[in-house]
């Protein structure tokens, strides 16, 4: 039987080593049968990730979303049998029939680890690198966590103490945005994260030596993390005795975070296939597993052979983490004693729900007043922020434009940290010029829990995001996007900054709600909705990107249905509408200004704004069509964009008055003017389009 470890020494049996080589043969296996996958990392890495699975984190197999868990973060998601195999084998929920069906139809096991798919995986991971920063988003969190619900405890006394630990290979730090939430981390001396780098020398187009020379261990000194190396046995394996007393070492250095450098050999111990890109991305294939099988003892006629006396020690676990779930139960339990108003908030926001009277803080801007959506943001977030104290988030070094300071009295920074506002568990994060690890931070930080995240940048940086916000929308994460200077409207810094296409290319990800509202007072009710469908009521979460504008508009009297996507504005006078504009942002304004103008000529003219189209089609088509009645041929769309948002609006005879090319630097008026966002301009293409429809 495996004797529980303590503090300070590993104790390893022969069934842990069965059990580690029973993870390699399955890893062979499992790719050799559906005849693509990656074998080697999965094979070599098989004593760490048991070593983190048996011995060394705080899980309860029965129970993958207890709050009190340690977290796991797979970064080199390539090798997701890696995971699969310890979720197995330590009782999550897999059985031999999921890992005999990898990368196949329906099954558990997909090509990449996917949140919500797989109990026990944590996020999904695959793009190289992603992972690294959702683990910095989680220690973040984590912290951030304490502070709201036990800031007075000591250090490892509070049972929402945790830690992260998150498995990278040479991909993951080779991908700028690792880069990024490394330095993040060491600046943030989050002393809760653990990273293991797979030091393996091997990527797809051979040794490593191929593109990277640099000392990776002093670049994450120069992070300011704790760092150490793991040499590996003389026979080239990983020693889990030296890899445990790393860990240790690790948990034990509470004001850095920790790297630990793990020199490996990728498909170890197959005979030829060893050390070489070959075993990255593909089968062994039959004979060169059935050597493997020989070296580690195993029948080379059998196939996903686990013992019954190896399942019955891994499954362990199962009692394992029950016996420390009990534990920490009882230190829970003293909490709530001792804390029952944090207790009642706690329940609140783990049970998905808003404060009561949240929504009577928002505020309502008086119509008529020109005001930047952008500053009207800031403005519900700083009404906000006294009342749900788990919203929080900040920019990319840009909150001064973005407006996303919560709390300027309040900084999320570290202990030591000599800037006055400075808070371990600050409000106010500053995310540093980083917007790609900025999104895949606020990733982690929604899948940690317990926590509610925005974060801000100009509009045209969403490209440096896009592959965190894709995955954010894959995992249906509440997270929120505050995206700024969101058209020509931005003026004078040119068309470096004005973004053109990114309205529409980001409509063009799934799941992912794109709110772009008129006004001050849409902006708060676009936010009064994001607010909501973070709530369980609601069911299946989404990111939320808010673009907002840098210059004034015109304040309108707030609307209801802005929480629909799209509503009348404005109705048609004197008859049903002969034609119909729609407008988003700052363009709206366009729309009521030609509205005036047709409505003079006896055109009757409604003015739909439409905020959000991903809301407005969430609608039912009853809904829809009382907007955007069928009848009406004659329709006319205005974005400062390209069109590609507004076909499907307008139809055959409709018009769209938008932006095909880059802008320009100027004053944003005369951008406007000379860009033909007129009222003008949209009058004349309502003509065109009046024409068109024979009206």
């Amino acid at each position: 039987m495996s004797i529980k470890p303590t503090t300070t020494d590993l104790q390893w049996t022969e069934l842990d080593q069965r059990a580690v080589d029973t993870a390699r043969v399955l890893a062979a296996d499992a790719v050799q049968k559906v005849g693509n996958g990656h074998p080697g990392t999965a094979m070599s890495l098989a004593p760490a990730a048991y070593t983190l699975f048996q011995k060394v984190m705080r899980h309860d197999p029965a129970d993958a979303d207890w709050t009190g868990r340690d977290r796991f973060v797979l970064s080199a998601g390539h090798s997701s049998l890696t995971l699969y195999i310890q979720l197995y084998l330590a009782g999550f929920g897999l059985e031999l029939d999921d890992l005999k069906a990898f990368r196949t139809w329906g099954s558990k096991t997909p090509g990449h680890p996917e949140y919500g798919h797989t109990v026990g995986v944590e996020t999904t991971t695959g793009p190289l690198g992603q992972g690294v920063a959702n683990a910095v988003g989680m220690a973040m969190a984590a912290r951030y966590e304490r502070g709201l619900f036990d800031p007075q405890a000591a250090p490892g006394a509070s049972p929402f103490d945790h830690f992260v630990y998150v498995v990278a290979g040479d991909g993951c730090l080779q991908e700028g945005i690792s880069a990024e939430a490394s330095s993040m981390a060491g600046h943030q001396k989050l002393g809760n994260l653990v990273l293991l780098w797979d030091d393996n020398h091997i990527s797809i187009e051979g040794d490593t030596e191929t593109a990277v020379s640099e000392d990776t261990v002093k670049r994450y000194e120069a992070y300011g993390w704790h760092v150490q190396r793991v040499e590996p046995k003389e026979n080239g394996d990983l020693d889990p005795a030296a890899l445990y007393a790393a860990i240790q070492a690790a948990k034990a250095e509470t004001e850095r975070p920790s790297f630990i450098a793990m020199r490996s050999i990728i498909a170890w111990p197959a005979p030829n296939a060893q050390n070489t890109e070959a075993a990255h991305g593909s089968a062994l294939g039959d004979e060169e597993v059935a050597a493997t099988k020989r070296v580690l003892g195993f029948d080379p006629e059998k196939s996903f052979d686990v013992s019954d006396e190896v399942l019955k020690h891994t499954r362990g676990a199962l009692e394992r983490g029950r016996d420390e779930r009990a534990e920490w139960e009882k230190g829970f339990a003293d909490w709530r004693s001792a804390n029952p108003e944090r207790a009642a908030e706690f329940d609140r926001i783990a049970a998905g729900e808003l404060p009561a009277g949240w929504e009577q803080k928002l505020p309502v801007f008086e119509p008529g007043k020109a005001v930047a959506t952008r500053a009207a943001s800031g403005k519900v977030l700083q009404a906000l922020g006294g009342v749900v104290p788990e919203l929080w988030g900040g920019s990319a070094d840009l909150a001064g434009s973005n407006n996303t300071t919560i709390d300027k009295t309040s900084s999320f920074l570290p202990a030591g940290n000599p800037l006055p506002e400075a808070d371990p568990y600050g409000r106010t994060i500053h995310f540093g010029i980083r917007e790609h690890s900025m999104a895949a931070e606020m990733n982690g930080i929604a899948l940690h829990g317990n926590t509610r995240i925005y974060g801000g940048t100009f509009l045209v940086f969403s490209d440096y995001m896009r592959n965190a916000v894709r995955l954010s929308a894959l995992m249906h994460l509440p997270v929120t996007y505050v995206w700024t200077h969101d058209s020509i409207g931005l003026g004078e810094d040119g068309p470096t900054h004005q973004p053109v296409e990114h309205l529409a290319s980001l409509r063009a990800i799934p799941g992912l709600n794109v709110v772009r509202p008129a006004d001050a007072n849409e902006t708060a009710i676009a936010w009064r909705e994001i607010l909501r469908r973070w709530t369980k009521e609601f069911g299946v979460g989404a990111p939320h990107g808010l673009a907002l504008t840098r210059q004034g508009v015109p304040t309108y009297e707030p609307h209801e249905d802005t929480a629909r996507g799209g509503y009348v504005l404005f109705e048609a006078e004197g008859g049903q509408p002969q034609v119909v504009l729609i407008g988003t942002g700052s363009e709206v304004q366009l729309a009521v200004e030609a509205r005036e103008a047709l409505q003079a000529e006896g055109v009757p003219t409604r003015v739909v704004s439409m905020p959000c189209v991903e809301w407005f089609e969430q609608q039912d088509q009853g809904y829809r069509e009382s907007v955007l009645p069928p009848s009406v041929k004659a329709r006319v769309a205005v974005e400062a964009g390209i069109g590609l948002t507004w076909h499907r609006y307008v139809g055959d005879a409709g018009r769209i008055v938008s932006l095909e090319h880059f802008g320009a630097s100027a004053d944003a008026k005369v951008l406007f003017r000379e860009f033909g966002f007129t009222p003008e301009a949209v009058a004349a293409a309502a003509r065109e389009s009046l024409e068109a429809a024979g009206r």
